[in-house]
């Protein structure tokens, strides 16, 4: 039975009196049909895209703990582990800029089709590696693949719901993201106790085509802004850096990443030095893990309610005082304590930076911000990696993450800067002060866009003409 069915089953019922008296014995409302209806009618895509994006990292995650045992087996030590996840992260934080273009000249459904494929591909190929240089090889495919499918998504969620319900919207999302990556890996180590290593990568590489088709069928063709040539991207790339909304969401994003890098790469050994076995540590992460998933959702209502800079800020600041505090804990229930400190930061700025950056571009250049957006979070990652494990054995871990939430307070001075500047009438190219959570007409918010970007009335993108599809 069709959707169009489904609409006139209310106007049937409105014919027997019979029939709503027994659909009131029934306790079903004789509206229950267009009101299931028109729910999906509006809000079916942004579903698709949250079971998309869960499916494909709980498949992806399911390597995660398995991956460094199979390195081991292959004679890589920790050395070439961390090479093999670098080369991951370099690759995605470099690639997916292009992507973002990519996804604003083809459309989002190719580059997230293509980049599920890559991540299978990838999955099947490290059980065929002989050496650790190919597994990284492999894991470089990984990379590349998730460049290529998160702005996909990112800016599909923004198409798909209200302007005034951003904030909801990427709650919802990164939760159904954030949830995949941790019981992903939960479920990785089990089956790989249960099934062996090898399994494990190809049975990953086979889950993730079912999402790869659903993409493929249900998602739609391309944006809803008109397409423009490569000279034009090329434009775009280079005029979305005048964009100071834009240009505080990087900063806060890179500043945030570099902590949550730091965190995930160092807590381990501090750990190890405080005399705390491995299941004490995955406590610690876990707590961290907890606290991020379950605060998406509030924070995404709050984002469209309060100011979203105040809430980047506090979470930048969130990150900084759990992130500083971590190198004076030595007990589990306080470094727990900080890491529920570092989840609700997490939770805090990456939700509203998410809604601000979407609302800060016009539709046929989210894409590319979305790219930028995710090359900041594996760009900043891998330099908190970096920076802080050059720095660390020269002064310790205290020290070490203390510079960290220092990194992190810098962001959010410069944050502040940039958004002061915007708010004070300065080119910004993103959207004039106004309450958050009020509906903005999509014409009138991409002509802002436009007009504050070149500082000269630029008419809004035309409509999609249906003969270039």
């Amino acid at each position: 039975m069709g959707f169009g069915q489904y609409r006139l089953w209310p106007l049937n019922f409105a014919k027997s009196s019979n029939e709503i008296r027994q659909s009131r014995s029934l306790r079903i409302p004789p509206t229950a049909g267009f009101r299931m209806n028109g729910f999906l009618r509006r809000y079916g895509l942004f579903l698709l895209l949250c079971l998309t994006g869960f499916a494909v990292f709980f498949c992806s995650y399911l390597r995660i703990p398995v991956l460094p045992l199979y390195a081991a087996s292959l004679g890589a030590g920790t050395a070439q582990v961390g090479s093999i996840n670098g080369a991951f992260m370099l690759t995605a934080g470099v690639f997916s800029i292009p992507a973002g273009l990519l996804a604003d000249r083809l459309g989002r459904r190719r580059p997230a089709v293509c980049g599920i494929l890559a991540i299978a591909a990838s999955s099947f190929l490290i059980p065929q590696c002989g050496t650790p240089g190919q597994m990284a090889g492999a894991y470089f495919l990984f990379g590349a693949g998730l460049a290529a499918f998160v702005p996909s998504m990112l800016s599909q969620v923004a198409e798909s719901v209200p302007p005034e319900r951003l904030g909801q919207a990427y709650g919802w999302y990164t939760t159904a993201t954030y949830a995949a990556m941790t019981l992903g890996p939960a479920a990785g180590g089990y089956l790989g106790k249960s099934l062996g290593l090898p399994p494990v990568f190809y049975l990953s590489a086979a889950l993730l085509l079912l999402p790869a088709l659903a993409a493929g069928a249900l998602l739609p063709s391309s944006p809803a802004s008109r397409r423009t040539d490569p000279h034009d991207l090329a434009a775009a790339s280079v005029s979305l850096l005048h964009n100071r909304t834009v240009r505080a969401c990087l900063v806060s994003t890179l500043g945030a990443s570099l902590c949550f890098g730091a965190f995930l790469s160092f807590l381990p050994l501090y750990g190890k030095e405080k005399g705390l076995d491995p299941a004490q540590v995955g406590l610690v992460f876990s707590a961290q893990a907890l606290t991020n998933v379950a605060s998406r959702i509030p924070v995404g209502f709050a984002a469209d309610r309060m100011d979203r800079s105040g809430l980047v800020a506090a979470g930048l600041l969130c990150l900084a005082v759990g992130l500083s505090a971590l190198g004076r804990c030595d007990s589990p229930g306080s470094l727990a304590a900080c890491a529920v400190v570092l989840g609700m930061g997490m939770a805090l700025s990456f939700t509203a930076i998410g809604a601000l950056l979407a609302e800060a571009v016009s539709p046929f250049r989210r894409g590319l911000a979305m790219g930028m957006f995710n090359s900041c979070v594996y760009l900043g990652m891998m330099g908190g990696s970096l920076s802080l494990g050059s720095l660390m054995p020269a002064v310790g871990y205290p020290s070490g993450f203390a510079a960290g939430g220092a990194a992190a307070v810098v962001a959010a001075l410069l944050f502040f800067r940039l958004m002061g500047n915007r708010s004070r009438g300065e080119p910004s190219g993103g959207d004039s002060p106004r309450p958050l959570h009020s509906p903005v007409p999509e014409f009138s918010a991409m002509r802002r866009d436009g007009e504050k970007e070149s500082g000269r009335d630029i008419p809004p993108p035309e409509h999609t003409n249906p003969k270039e599809e």
